[in-house]
């Protein structure tokens, strides 16, 4: 615990969300304040959001949470592009940005994420760092309401407040979709920020909307199935069968096509807290934000963001456990065990190793799924800071939070997401830009003319890269013979409890 100091007030001059007007400590003095550190790459922050979300609901009338977005990297300095993750994530307490880092300096800030919590007289009297601190919090903050009750400094009172999805609904046919599959049997996209699945043509029409588009953790039939921002996905062609990684349940989940039905395979709807190497039957073991899949003959390979690995599941057994990383969060190459990872996001195969893109270090790795068994770098600095955008070759390479990659062809394909382009990369690590200008927008076209706004997920089929892109809510095609970019038309398809009329577009409703 920190000593009693008052608290640097906030400044009034920044930019400020969900909210109508900038807030104060003085205006809101009465209250038990939670300034959260956060920055919208990080998946530590994101994993708080669901508990910071509980003690606000809890504590409404005398609890006030205010994130202080504090960026990372370049990208996410941008305004805009914060109050994209503020609707992608559901965040509804106002969030401040934090221009230059000062609050975080005044407030001595050393971590992403990092809780200071204020009491109702205004003085600092808590510092967390880090997740899974709920039960902690909620103590601390029933301590502080009983204190001030009794010394009649509380101010019980809701707080109304503005949010951005008030203003700008979700209400496009897509919502920030993370992932697609391109299949002979058609085309797979987790809808994520419609938690659902969809399954089309090639020529948009749609064949399978598969969940509810509630947020939720249920088995059943199609339209009886839930899930929770869904974001990567492996498909068995043989059987008929979708693996889907379902993120924020901290599951994995299968579908069966055929018989039209989700089931869990994997996870237990709780987020696993160990870091350390482990594993053991499927549905008896928690997992930690599971991001991408790729399959290899009865092996399902899985990007395991949360806790920093790579992982495995034998589809025949039902078991799974740590493939690589010991759970540190950094660039480590070598063995399985002794190699690092940083929030690895996405992953694909040529059958000997496993391609991984590693966003918090933004780099491409390299992973053997055949003896010697080695984890290498094909490109990028390898460094948590080390982030830019430069083509070139290996450790010179500089990208900026690549969340998809996708070989083919003997190559990979990049979604540079935080630069908005689509890299092409060889396995020896040599990185070329092939699509978008680094300026966010949606821009059909050729080449470099094109441009996208966070991409996330790729998937190629024949002689057609599919492109998530995610703060678009769009699909993108590239052709690959002609390098010309076109944006996806889906037929019928409308928001959950939504249809916008044919005639009207997504920017009648200020949506894009």
């Amino acid at each position: 615990m920190l000593p009693r100091v008052r608290a640097p007030e906030l400044p009034h001059n920044y930019s400020w969300f969900n909210t109508d007007k900038p807030l104060s400590l003085k205006q809101l003095k009465g209250r038990v304040i939670i300034l959260d550190f956060w920055t919208y790459c990080c998946i530590n922050c994101l994993h708080i959001l669901p508990n910071l979300k509980y003690l606000e609901q809890k504590y409404k009338d005398s609890l006030t949470v205010i994130g202080v977005h504090s960026a990372k990297f370049d990208n996410e300095k941008e305004t805009e592009n914060i109050r994209q993750a503020i609707l992608r994530y559901d965040v509804e307490h106002p969030v401040i940005v934090d221009s230059n880092f000062r609050l975080w300096e005044e407030y001595a800030v050393r971590a992403w994420p990092t809780l200071i919590i204020i009491d109702p007289e205004g003085y600092v009297i808590g510092q967390i760092s880090g997740e899974g601190n709920r039960d902690t919090l909620d103590e601390l903050i029933q301590k502080l309401i009983q204190q001030h009750q009794d010394k009649g400094t509380i101010n019980f009172q809701e707080l109304s407040l503005i949010l951005e999805k008030q203003r700008q609904p979700l209400i496009t046919p897509l919502a920030f979709p993370g992932k697609v599959l391109a299949t002979q049997a058609g085309l797979f996209i987790a809808d994520s920020g419609h938690h659902r699945l969809i399954m089309s043509s090639f020529d948009g029409e749609i064949l399978h909307l598969i969940g509810t588009g509630k947020s939720g953790l249920t088995d059943g039939a199609f339209n009886e199935a839930q899930f929770f921002a869904p974001q990567g996905m492996a498909y068995d062609a043989e059987n008929q069968i979708l693996y889907v990684a379902d993120t924020e349940n901290h599951t994995l989940r299968r579908v069966d096509l055929k018989r039209q039905v989700v089931e869990a395979i994997a996870g237990t709807g709780e987020q696993s807290r160990s870091i350390h190497p482990h594993g053991g039957a499927g549905l008896e073991t928690p997992l930690n934000s599971p991001w991408d899949l790729v399959k290899v003959g009865n092996t399902l390979f899985i990007a395991m963001a949360g806790p920093h690995q790579i992982w495995e599941m034998d589809l025949e057994t039902s078991m799974i456990k740590t493939y690589a990383g010991t759970g540190a969060e950094a660039c480590v190459d070598g063995s399985l065990t002794e190699s690092a990872f940083a929030q690895p996001s996405g992953i694909s195969t040529d059958g000997k190793e496993l391609y991984i893109a590693d966003s918090e270090v933004s780099s491409i790795r390299g992973v053997g799924i055949v003896e010697p068994y080695q984890v290498r770098t094909v490109c990028g600095s390898g460094g948590l800071f080390g982030f830019g955008d430069v083509d070139g070759q290996g450790e010179d390479v500089r990208l900026q939070h690549c969340l998809g990659v996708e070989f083919a062809q003997n190559f990979l394909w990049v979604a540079d997401t935080y630069n908005h382009k689509i890299k092409l990369v060889s396995p020896s690590g040599n990185c070329q830009t092939v699509l978008g200008d680094g300026t966010a927008g949606l821009q059909d076209g050729q080449d470099k003319n094109s441009r996208f706004f966070e991409p996330s997920g790729l998937s190629v089929n024949g002689s057609y890269l599919y492109i998530a892109d995610t703060n678009n809510h769009a699909i993108r095609r590239l052709d690959l013979n002609a390098l010309e970019v076109t944006t996806l038309e889906f037929f019928g398809l409308c928001a959950p409890d939504v249809c916008i009329p044919p005639n009207v577009t997504a920017t009648d409703f200020n949506l894009m």
